[in-house]
């Protein structure tokens, strides 16, 4: 689609959001509403849209980065305005554009194929993009004539009583003929009180000049409506969260409550699996089958393998082997690695460490930035010492070690295999495998030789 270019307008101050933050940048279920559009672009074939933006904001290019043309909108003039700015950035060679609004983020890929295929089939200047809805919001009505023809888009302060009635609105859809579009654009006249100028009015132009204004009408109603405020987007939310409900049940996911278990729309989940209420699952979670999830856990862009259970903790950026215990109250973070038959109970925090199979952690205590071996047991207020005020440090718990309750592990720190530590240790040195250290610092009360650990 070399001669299609898709625009983006996301130059909105959205001052009904009642926030400083850009209106397209409020998340919706886990996403900015712009990700949502531009993924949603992407998947429709456009790869690198116009994004219109304004020219003092630079949030917007923070979290979009470099995956987008950007364009200064320049004087804010408008919807029209807006369009004019990014026809002028247009490649010469631009026959036709799809021009979408920076707050409608749950218009399907498959919807602005349809109408680029409307386009191709009618060789109409305009197809838009409407739907029926009971809660219109002070949406614009699209006026059609008695053969059913558009005639108008008509703004709510503008409208008839017998307009009034109408139900299908403008959803700020757009695909239209550039070399039309250049030209609508230039006679357009601004509106008062601001002196803006409104993309909407092309439909009026077309109509004046004989053209037949085309429209693909999509079922959804509010539901896929502008956001235009918060009460907008909790409503977007739920719908999305909603849907997804929809698809993992179909799939054999078990929810008990859907209306309290939030689940991002790029998670995907086993059969088999049981989600309990007030459970948050976001980002791209992978979860396997038959775990069970909940109470009160909150799974971020993580992996879980089979037969898991997270009960009211946080799993964030992190993997789970099959058959991993986690919480109640537990931590598990940035890019932990637990293999398989670990359990991480009560109060157990983990970070950005690796735990071998059968690993246990029952009671509270911090694991960060280590490699613990398989059968390791960590016992209770276990913490390893990582931070020396300026650099983080490793430490290394070899196969079968026992750890006692309150032992304090300096690193950077080897633990050998099978070793062990006497409660409330406060370790300073590498401990050779199959010795017991214990004491304030921690000495050995076995040799490597007598194969005994003692007491600790």
């Amino acid at each position: 689609m070399s001669d299609i270019q898709a625009i983006v307008l996301a130059a909105g101050k959205g001052t009904r959001m009642r926030s400083s933050l850009p209106k397209v940048l409020h998340e919706l279920a886990g996403k900015p509403m712009l990700v949502r559009i531009l993924d949603t672009l992407a998947r429709a074939g456009f790869a690198c849209p116009l994004v219109v933006v304004d020219a003092g904001e630079s949030r917007v290019r923070h979290v979009i980065g470099d995956r987008v043309h950007y364009v200064d909108q320049g004087e804010r003039r408008g919807t029209g305005g807006a369009a004019a700015a990014a026809l002028a950035a247009l490649p010469p060679a631009t026959s036709r554009v799809l021009i979408v609004h920076g707050d409608e983020p749950l218009i399907e890929a498959a919807t602005y194929q349809e109408m680029l295929a409307r386009q191709d089939e009618t060789g109409a200047p305009i197809v838009l993009l409407t739907t029926h809805a009971r809660d219109l919001r002070g949406f614009g009505r699209v006026i059609r004539g008695r053969d059913g023809r558009i005639e108008a888009l008509v703004q709510e302060g503008d409208l008839t009583a017998e307009q009034r009635t109408v139900t299908e609105v403008n959803l700020g859809a757009y695909v239209i003929c550039t070399g039309f579009l250049r030209g609508a654009l230039e006679r357009l006249r601004p509106h008062p009180p601001k002196g803006e100028y409104y993309l909407t009015d092309v439909i009026h132009e077309a109509v004046a000049a004989g053209e037949t204004v085309e429209a693909i009408t999509v079922p959804g109603g509010e539901e896929i409506m502008g956001i235009n405020d918060l009460s907008h987007l909790e409503h977007a939310t739920r719908a999305i969260y909603r849907a997804t409900a929809r698809r993992l049940m179909a799939a054999g996911v078990t929810i008990l409550d859907t209306a309290s278990t939030f689940v991002g729309d790029d998670v995907r989940i086993g059969s088999g699996t049981i989600l309990s209420p007030f459970t948050i699952i976001e980002g791209n979670t992978v979860i396997g089958e038959d775990c069970v999830i909940g109470p009160s856990a909150h799974i971020v862009s993580s992996r879980l393998g089979d037969r898991c259970q997270v009960l009211s903790s946080t799993v964030r950026d992190s993997s789970l082997a099959d058959d991993v215990r986690v919480g109640p109250y537990a931590h598990v973070r940035d890019g932990a690695v637990i293999g398989p038959h670990c359990e991480i109970l009560t109060h157990a925090e983990i970070k950005g460490s690796r735990l071998g199979p059968g690993t246990k952690m029952h009671h509270f205590g911090y694991v960060g930035d280590a490699e613990i071996g398989a059968n390791v047991n960590i016992g209770a207020g276990v913490v390893t010492c990582n931070f020396d005020g300026r650099t983080k440090h490793r430490t290394i718990v070899g196969n079968g070690a026992f750890l006692g309750s309150d032992t304090m592990l300096r690193a950077p720190i080897t633990i050998g295999d099978n070793a062990a530590t006497g409660a409330g240790s406060v370790v300073t040195h590498d401990v050779p495998a199959n010795t017991t250290v214990a004491g304030v610092p921690a000495r050995p009360l076995t040799s490597p030789e007598s194969g005994e650990r003692g007491e600790g």
